[in-house]
């Protein structure tokens, strides 16, 4: 969600904020703003929409000082203004937030009839507005910001600055990420390690909740109980060529291209020592494991919906999939032999990671497929498989799904090898299928000039249906969620088998229908489906391989596809359905990497 950045510098820090939190655009805003301290005076700038605004006001007004904070800003409490932009600032204090204070009603209710007046309509401006009134009452910075913090419910990563303080920030996280970057007398703050790439390797990510005060000396960190602690310091190996668009037009575009040779490097990451194995971390536990809960949001979930058929068909391992906002509320029965496994991509999702923190006491384990081993879902997992995608910045997800769905088979046949339900012939035939997985990708991406020209059609569409059967069905919910999320088109998913139990009524000419069908067991009854949809005149689109598209006859539109093993065929097929939605998105002029009302990580429920 919200991007936070703060610096205790040598120099200038506004152009070094503002460069940073640039690095933050993939997660998503609307508004953003800076706050200085310089010669002991607090000010701010802040400006609606992109970044490009708020260099504009800082060119006409500049703001000096070496120590400030920035932040990006995904509307939650109130539009997208000036006013509601963030840092908010009530007399001598100002604040950046990422979360959600719950509640905020009651605190403005009380700081009201005490005689503050709110500027905004936001949950953060009852932050600033009590830390000011303890500030009056006497209190120090450091113990203002204290009891500002125990009063706070919800979820939260904070940095207050404070007038009259050259080498002072506090900052203090509860739900929401926040790590501190070291240098040689400057010490960097940021919602992502991104945002710190281009000015330190030494990150400490604090846990949860720490509060830290940060001087250019360093950093006194207190844990949740206020008791002083240490930290770990991590060399990070972050390029900062990974988040350019290395000549691509977009992030997207970028993260697309680079699937194969990522997939390829994950795979290397989980070779045997020779050629015919697969292999996991020690300690996980499938031999001994009853059931398998699996829990994610968004695109994750789809990945898991996928791997749900490759754990009951390769290992006979019962599956559980839960939506993880939903997870929590159903009072979901657990047991002592259950392992559960959750997927996130950044690793901070806020529904995934309370789902986690609600079954771990109840289970035999806690495994995570995540892309950032530092993260919090990662740390609190018994045993986190990273998905090795890299940075990932375009806020649809291409590279890192098709990176965890191949995590995800490797658990999946290692689960089957451990169970002794594949015999070694089948094991070793279904590891080359994965071995051949990025060479298929390459082929699949090879496409992309015939998707381009059959998106002119799609693009001119008010409504889309995505159809599958078996594997195909969660890569249509995929390619449904691609399109809705860069394109603005409104698109819909279902089980080919569903057709008639409701969706068929909206058949007609102006109905674009995108059919995933490789030939395979499940091929004739799809296309029998979508035979019901063209006896409507739907416009049907076709994605199968070459013996599935002569099998068909003649159908308006088609795509060919390679012919793959049926294991990868959902990794492969993700490539179609990425690059429909981006030309369709093209063709449509909509902001591709960073779509309207979206944020890359959700970090508040």
């Amino acid at each position: 969600m919200c991007g936070i950045v703060g610096i205790l510098g040598k120099h200038e820090v506004s152009p070094a904020i503002l460069s940073a939190l640039k690095r933050l655009e993939y997660r998503g805003y609307d508004s953003a703003g800076i706050a200085t301290v310089n010669a002991g005076v607090l000010d701010r700038r802040r400006a609606v929409g992109k970044l490009i605004n708020l260099s504009d006001t800082l060119v006409h007004d500049p703001l000096p000082g070496r120590v400030g904070i920035g932040h990006t800003r995904w509307a939650t409490h109130g539009g997208p203004t000036v006013a509601n932009a963030h840092p908010h600032r009530a007399g001598k204090v100002a604040v950046v937030h990422n979360g959600i204070i719950e509640n905020f009603r009651t605190l403005r209710e009380e700081l009201t009839a005490e005689g503050a007046e709110f500027q905004s309509q936001t949950d953060t401006e009852t932050i600033v507005q009590l830390t000011s009134r303890l500030l009056d009452d006497g209190r120090t910075p450091l113990q203002a910001a204290r009891e500002t913090l125990a009063r706070l419910d919800g979820a939260f990563a904070l940095a207050f600055v404070f007038d009259g303080e050259d080498d002072l920030m506090i900052c203090a996280r509860r739900g929401s990420p926040l790590c501190i970057g070291h240098g040689t007398e400057e010490m960097f703050l940021g919602s992502d390690a991104i945002a710190l790439a281009d000015m330190t390797d030494r990150i400490t990510y604090l846990e949860e909740g720490d509060l830290a005060v940060l001087t250019r000396a360093g950093a006194q960190i207190f844990d949740a109980d206020g008791n002083q602690t240490n930290r770990p310091v991590t060399r990070i190996n972050l390029d900062t060529a990974q988040v350019d668009k290395s000549g691509h037009k977009h992030f997207m575009a970028k993260e697309m291209a680079e699937q194969p040779a990522i997939l390829k490097a994950a795979l290397g990451f989980y070779s045997g020592l020779d050629s015919d194995t697969l292999e996991l971390p020690e300690g996980i536990d499938f031999a001994r494991t009853d059931r398998l809960i699996m829990v994610a949001c968004g695109t994750a979930y789809y990945a898991c919906q996928v791997a749900k058929y490759w754990f009951e068909k390769y290992a006979g391992l019962p599956v559980e999939l839960d939506i993880a906002s939903e997870y929590r509320y159903r009072d979901p029965v657990l047991g002592r032999d259950n392992m559960a496994l959750f997927v996130s991509q950044s690793g901070e999702t806020a529904d995934t990671l309370a789902a986690l923190r609600h079954v771990r006491p109840h289970v035999a384990q806690v495994v995570s497929v995540v892309n950032v081993l530092t993260s919090s879902i990662a740390r609190e997992s018994d045993i986190a498989l990273p998905i090795h995608a890299g940075p990932e910045i375009g806020v649809a997800s291409t590279k890192a799904f098709t990176a965890q769905l191949l995590v995800l088979a490797v658990l999946a046949l290692e689960a089957g090898r451990a169970r002794g339900f594949l015999s070694a012939e089948d094991y070793a035939r279904l590891v080359e299928d994965l071995r051949s997985l990025p060479g298929f990708m390459a082929q699949a991406l090879d496409r992309e000039g015939e998707i381009e020209r059959l998106t002119k059609m799609l693009s001119q569409a008010r409504d889309v249906l995505f159809l599958g059967r078996g594997t195909m069905y969660p890569m249509a919910h995929e390619g449904a969620l691609k399109l809705k999320e860069i394109s603005y088109i409104h698109a819909e998913a279902y089980a080919a088998g569903e057709l008639k139990h409701g969706p068929i009524a909206l058949i007609d000419s102006d109905f674009p229908v995108i059919v995933f069908a490789p030939f395979d067991g499940l091929y004739d009854k799809t296309v029998s489906n979508m035979q019901e949809v063209m006896a409507r005149q739907g416009e049907v689109l076709l994605i199968s391989d070459p013996a599935g598209l002569k099998a068909a006859g003649e159908v308006p539109h088609s795509l060919q596809m390679p012919p793959v093993p049926e294991l990868i065929a959902p990794i492969v097929y993700a490539v179609p359905a990425q690059l429909i939605a981006y030309h369709t998105a093209l063709h449509r002029g909509t902001d591709v990497d960073q779509p309207r009302n979206l944020a890359k990580s959700v970090t508040v429920e």
